[in-house]
Parts: C-alpha cells; structure tokens; sequence
C-alpha cells in the first residue's frame, strides 16, 4: 500500500511521458489532476488505518543491497504521516491551479509528479541511504522547474539552488557513513541505529557526526546562514514551484532532526542542543526583520518561511534542555511537527496568492499596487485570511503550533522564547503592511504595455479551487486540531523516551 502510494506519481509520470506530443493539454492537465486526487484518497485511507499508538506501521522491509546494509526500508508514524498528507493536498492544489498552464504542459506534469513521489518516499523512509536518495533527486527535480518554467533570472536562481542543496546532501551523506560505521554491524537502517545507539559514549565522534548532518539538513531547512539560496529561488521560481519548494522541501530538512539527528543521536543532540535553540532564534529574528525590508511581496514571504522554519528549530532545541518537564517536552516537539503543516498550507497559499498578484500585474513589486482591493475584493478578503492565519491568529492553525512551541520551549529557555517573540509581533507588523499598501487606498495599477488597459480581474475558478481549500484546512486545524494531534502526541513521546537515553 504505502509503496503504491509512492511510486504511483512516478508511474504517472512515465505514462504522460510516452504520450504523444499531439496529445492535447487538457488531457495531460487532467490525468495529472486526477494522479494527485488519488493520492490524496489514498493517504486518507492509510490515515484511516492508522493506530496512534506511537509505532511504526505499515512497514515494508526488503535488502537491496545487502552487502553494504542497505535496505529499502519504509513505514509510517505520527511523525510522517502528517506530512505526508500535507504534501497530497498541496500537490492537488498546485495541479489544479496549473489548469491554465500552457507552457511545455507533459514535461511539467511529469517533473511535479516525480517531485511528488521524492517527497513521499522521503518521509516514508526508514534507511539513510534511501532517505539520501529521496533528498537529492527532490534537488534535481526542483532545479529543471526552477530553471525550465521560472521568470528572467531563473537559471541562476536555479543553479544556485542546486549547488546549495546538493553540498548541504554531501555533508548530510558523510554524516550517514559515520553512523553506518560507527554500528556494529555495520547498517544503514534508521530503526536499527536508533536502538543500538552506536555513539552512545563517543563525544567527539558524535559531535562530528552531529555537525555534518545539522549542516546538511540546516541548508535545506533552512537556518542562517544557510539561507541565502532561498529567497531568489522563490522569486524566480513559478508559482507552483514555489508552493511546493516551502511547503514540502523545506520540511525534509526539519523532517530530519526529527527522525534522525534526535533519536539516531541523543547523546551529542543534548549536549548540542542549545546551538539550535540560537540557531532557532537567530533565523526567527532575522527573517523576521529582512522580510519586513522587502518591497517584493514573494520575496517577503520567502523570508517569513525563514521566520517560521526558526521556531521549529527553537523547539526541537529546547525540548532537549534537562530542565524542561516531560510535558513541555512533549509540547515542543508535538507543536515542531503541527508547525511544519501549518506552515506548509498557509505558506502555500500565500504563494499562490502571490501568484495571482503576478499573474495580473506581471511584477511582485507592492509600491507598484494599491487599491487593489476595489477590482479584486476575492482575492483581498482571501489573502487577507492568509496573512492573519499565517502570523499566528487565533482560530488558525498558526496560533495552533506556535502556541505550543512557545509554551513548550518557555520553561527550558525563556530568555530565547522570549526573543522569538518578537519574531511574531514583526511578522505581523510586516505582513499588515503589505495587506496596507496593496489592496488600501487609491487604486494604481501596474500598466503592463504602453496603452494596456489596467484590468484586474478577481480570483478565477482553478484559482479558488487551489487556494481556499488550503485556508479551509488552516482553518479547521485551527478549530478543531485534535485529529492531529492524536497521531502526532504519541509519536512525540516516544520520540522523546530514545532522545533520554
């Protein structure tokens, strides 16, 4: 079941692929739609089946490559089922929003389906070397949409990306290699390594290993200073591209402290965890602030990703602090995890909201809009919803999982919560801002020729189809978020039980 699950989109892709290039776009458009909805159904029937009870469930575990203690090795818990289900709705959304897509549609379908299918089998996977796998062909799928259907300079936004990413996968591999020697025997298997805990006793051997893999997954979260490759490849990216870029990629690096760094390394994650818990803060505050200088409204939301990806760090920190209580603990972690979804639907539709804004005016510059709300009250009233949901609101999902990390993380470090803080008040004060200059006042719109008529039509049917169900949903876990956290919770306590050891 869960390797249908993964390997379907890439079936999908290949049969679009062998399709003949007379073959008309709105076929393509709507097997590619359809590819996605039944992935959705299909993570719901897993969730349906799922029993929170914190282990790890439908587990396939077969030897590839026996050897060198490979294996493809994959399963569920409550870890990576949210995420999983996260990265389904999104990758509908961004299918049913490419409706109108007419640019080389078979290549960009394929290359999003396999995307789809890197970022489910990353969060599914239960060995290093298939979990590495995953990684890097999620790096070069993402760079041919960057480059092949991104704006001007996309190309190198594109290469960029790529170089980045790719060495952050380099130190994230020689990480894994010395966990993989450090086992006796030698293995590559996650679930293997976290009960061995083979560095147990070996400070420096751990730290190392720790720091290689915190690098390689800290690029790809990512953190400061790793995060110069991001806001030019969200704003050269296409729109969808974008969406998936922060709402999924961005996760495998979060993703990874969690199922690896933490439970593979408890040892060197204690002793180390206060650099995160800065990292944390450091990221917080400075997305914050660089994102409140921008006048380009994707690249502000780029920057808050920055923002948010902070607070998850700040967290899985300061869960590790000895004098932080079980239940802290548990809400740090528990609210690091409702984070990485919140934060992927509401993002996600900020961008595609930012797409529409382009779209109509061919330009993200905000000083080049105002009043835009008289022509386009949809799409204010909707991006108005996004911006409250994602500062953190009451009755959103935001206030949901940064209510938690901060009550978690208050207790073992309260001068660092106390800074992130203020992360929220300038996020919100940025984000007010940018609802005040575009859619307030008189309206002045961009002319996109000498002559052109200044139209700005509202929000059209694909469009609304792709976006109002991502705030629906932030809306919902933000209401009624137990469902969540009912598989999250146990998962995070006995993730917390292999962190103590």
């Amino acid at each position: 079941m869960l390797t249908a699950l993964i390997l379907l989109p890439t079936a999908v892709a290949t049969l679009l692929l062998c399709l003949p290039r007379t073959t008309p776009r709105r076929l393509i458009l709507a097997l590619w739609t359809a590819a996605t909805a039944v992935e959705l159904a299909l993570t719901m029937t897993v969730w349906a089946g799922y029993r929170p009870n914190g282990a790890m469930q439908y587990e396939t575990h077969v030897e590839w490559i026996p050897s060198a203690g490979v294996s493809y090795h994959i399963g569920i818990d409550g870890l990576s089922l949210p995420l999983m289900a996260m990265t389904c709705v999104l990758f509908l959304a961004c299918a049913v929003y490419a409706l109108r897509e007419t640019r080389r549609v078979r290549e960009f379908a394929a290359l999003f389906l396999f995307l789809q299918t890197t970022c489910l089998g990353l969060f599914a996977a239960l060995d290093l070397i298939l979990f590495f796998l995953f990684f890097d062909l999620s790096i070069v799928a993402m760079y041919f949409i960057i480059a092949g259907w991104g704006h001007a300079a996309a190309h190198r936004a594109a290469l960029k990306f790529f170089l980045y990413t790719f060495l952050g996968s380099l130190a994230l591999l020689l990480g894994f290699i010395g966990l993989y020697l450090a086992a006796d025997p030698h293995t590559f298997d996650i679930v293997e390594l976290t009960e061995k805990n083979p560095l147990s006793g070996r400070s420096l051997y751990g730290a190392l290993v720790l720091l290689a893999i915190g690098v390689g997954l800290a690029v790809k979260t990512p953190t400061i200073p790793f995060h110069t490759w991001l806001p030019p490849a969200h704003t050269e990216a296409p729109t969808i591209g974008s969406v998936v870029l922060a709402g999924v990629l961005l996760k495998m690096g979060t993703y990874g402290f969690l199922r690896i760094a933490m439970p593979v390394l408890p040892g060197a994650w204690r002793e180390y965890a206060l650099v995160f818990v800065v990292v944390g803060v450091v990221s917080v505050l400075y997305g914050a602030l660089v994102a409140m200088a921008q006048t380009d409204f994707k690249r502000m939301i780029a920057y808050t990703s920055v923002n948010h990806m902070g607070y998850i760090l700040l967290a899985i920190g300061a869960a590790a602090a000895v004098d932080a209580t079980a239940q802290s603990r548990q809400l740090a972690v528990s609210g690091a995890v409702f984070q990485m979804v919140s934060h992927g639907l509401l993002t996600g539709a900020l961008f595609l909201l930012s797409g529409v804004l382009y779209e109509r005016g061919r330009t993200y510059e905000m000083t080049r809009y105002s009043g835009v709300a008289d022509r386009a009250p949809a799409f204010a009233a909707l991006t108005g919803v996004a911006a409250f949901a994602s500062l953190g609101l009451p009755g959103f999902s935001g206030f949901i999982a940064e209510f938690q990390i901060l009550a978690g993380s208050l207790g073992p470090q309260p001068v660092a919560t106390g800074l992130a803080l203020l992360g929220i008040l300038i996020t919100a004060a940025l984000l007010l801002r940018a609802m005040q200059q575009v859619f307030l006042g008189p309206t002045r719109l961009p002319a996109l020729a000498p002559g052109a008529a200044k139209a700005f039509p509202d929000l059209r049917p694909h469009e609304s189809a792709a976006i109002v169900p991502l705030l629906a949903l932030g809306t919902v876990l933000g209401l009624m978020p137990r469902f969540v956290l009912d598989v999250v919770e146990p998962t995070s306590r006995t993730l917390l039980e292999l962190l103590a050891r």
